[in-house]
């Protein structure tokens, strides 16, 4: 209890706090607890990916999800914060970006059960080892029991700063008449579910599009593979979550490169009637190496093109599962509204636009500041 008061002491005293909530919360069961003490502490949050769900996307404290491809404003939070609150995440170099630029002015309390990852990447003043919701519970405990005086009048120049930051550079594509855009679709796939699909994805773009564009309101509403990234992951989740729930609508947001790490698995949902739905973002490449190719190395593609990928459409009904395809923008919603009012596993084939980038982006080894934005 002594660290969490020095911690609460620390809170007490900072203008520019900014919790950095990960994985951790949501397996502790802990997301309620957090956001409890955010609003208690006028504190904006921002997750990682493996976090996305521990903080309602909705609330008016959320930043979004940091790092490598993060939100604008949530990187700029962190590099700006004079405390920086991690609770159950690890600072890994997606996060961090440049070492030595990261969070450089803050002081950094750091919540996680595994001593061994406290201070191993990057110096914590005040370290907290114990589960994350039993420790977010006790802080709680000390804000009910004593609040911080004139909270809003304190907290008002750091929330106005990050809403600038938001109104200056919101996440941000275009939409013409001609191509799908991946983001589009996300976006849909998110009106049309109202929120409250479970979701699944691949790892590369997919992925990427979904965190920044599907908003997560509850714990364990999005199943990815963080870490080493495992392509193939998103179709077996998506079948296992819809085992268990058999009720809730379940969605994998997919690659064309991704899902034929294990289009198989299409057999198991068929033969047992569990009514997945796959929205395949089908840009002809392993689209995340392509980006990098086209940002870094001038456009020289070399293993990354799938010009010889199968008809995913043809895919789907040989395996007794539907299959949809959309080409045009105008084709994406009545796709989505046939694949989710269809009581069988449906592939959507969506062909987006083949060069489409993920943004913002932070190149390897620069500081999370140095965005390249849209």
């Amino acid at each position: 209890m002594g660290q969490i008061k020095r911690a609460y002491s620390a809170i007490t005293k900072a203008k520019k706090p900014v919790f950095y909530a990960g994985g951790g919360v949501i397996a502790s069961s802990g997301a309620k607890e957090l956001e409890a003490l955010a609003e208690g502490l006028g504190c904006p949050v921002t997750t990682t990916l493996m976090g996305l769900g521990a903080f309602p996307a909705p609330h008016d404290l959320w930043l979004g999800m940091l790092g490598m491809h993060g939100t604008f404003r949530a990187n700029m939070a962190v590099a700006n914060t004079d405390l920086l609150i991690a609770v159950g995440a690890r600072f890994d170099d997606r996060v961090t970006g440049k070492l030595d630029e990261f969070a450089p002015s803050a002081k950094i309390i750091h919540i996680d059960i595994d001593p061994t990852s406290i201070s191993k990447n990057v110096k914590v003043d005040i370290p907290i080892v114990g589960d994350c919701k039993d420790a977010l519970k006790k802080m709680l405990h000390l804000v009910q029991e004593n609040p911080i005086v004139d909270l809003e009048t304190i907290r008002k120049p750091w929330l106005d700063r990050i809403q600038k930051w938001k109104e200056t550079y919101p996440l941000a594509y275009e939409q013409k008449d001609d191509l799908i855009k991946p983001q589009y679709v996300v976006e849909k796939l998110y009106e049309l579910s109202e929120g409250k699909a479970i979701v699944t994805t691949e790892v590369g773009q997919n992925q990427m599009w979904a965190a920044q564009y599907y908003h997560f309101s509850e714990p364990r509403t999005l199943l990815t593979s963080g870490g080493l990234g495992t392509m193939g992951y998103g179709l077996p989740a998506a079948i296992g979550a819809q085992a268990a729930f058999p009720d809730r609508l379940v969605v994998d947001i997919a690659g064309d490169g991704s899902i034929q790490m294990c289009i198989q698995e299409l057999i198991t949902a068929v033969e047992n009637n569990l009514q997945v739905k796959v929205a395949i973002l089908n840009n002809q490449y392993l689209g995340m190496v392509r980006q990098w190719q086209q940002l870094f190395y001038d456009k020289n593609y070399c293993a990354t093109c799938i010009k010889a990928a199968p008809d995913f459409v043809k895919l789907a009904e040989a395996y007794g599962a539907v299959g949809l395809r959309a080409t045009k923008p105008q084709e994406v919603e009545p796709i989505i509204r046939e694949a989710f009012a269809t009581p069988r596993p449906v592939i959507m084939d969506f062909v987006v636009n083949p060069e489409e980038c993920v943004y913002p982006m932070v190149p390897a080894g620069a500081a999370m500041t140095e965005m390249l934005l849209v």
